[in-house]
């Protein structure tokens, strides 16, 4: 990717929904707890990412030693939770799995959180990045057509 000079923010304004989701290794030794749970995510991501019309917007992985943390976009919650939800799609069944095979004995867990930001509420700055996070989602645009500063952005009055 390239860098892009300069402060940029990114060009999103509408709502969006932040997903965080990671699993997490807890026994070493319960390969067979935890290897499926830690291949299951890439074929989610590759089937919603062939289909324009999931929601999901961006996402980028963040490995960890004993795991892996993911953050991801999505257009609503709704197109998350139909995802999530769908018996005919790849989420549903390895979640199943998941508590058929892997809970039991807590060799690895899972987790994740649901951010819904409404418009307006999103600050981002970008000094000499390439695209990443959200400025990857949408685009990035120079800081001034949103705001100099976080409060601008914001929309919100300067602290004195």
């Amino acid at each position: 990717m390239s860098v892009i000079e300069g402060r940029q923010t990114a060009a999103y304004e509408g709502e969006i929904v932040v997903f965080l989701i990671g699993f997490r290794i807890n026994s070493l030794r319960a390969l067979k707890a935890w290897l499926p749970v830690g291949r299951a995510m890439s074929p989610m991501l590759r089937e919603l990412s062939k289909d324009p019309d999931s929601g999901l917007l961006g996402f980028r992985t963040l490995p960890t030693w004993r795991g892996v943390t993911m953050i991801q976009y999505w257009e609503s919650v709704e197109k998350l939770e139909a995802f999530a939800n769908d018996s005919n799609r790849t989420h549903r069944p390895a979640w199943l799995d998941y508590f058929r095979n892997s809970f039991k004995g807590g060799g690895a867990g899972i987790w994740h959180e649901t951010y819904i930001v409404p418009a307006g509420n999103t600050e981002t700055v970008y000094g000499n990045m390439p695209p990443i996070g959200l400025g990857k989602v949408a685009g990035v645009v120079p800081v001034g057509q949103r705001g100099e500063t976080a409060a601008e952005r914001l929309h919100r009055p300067a602290a004195d």
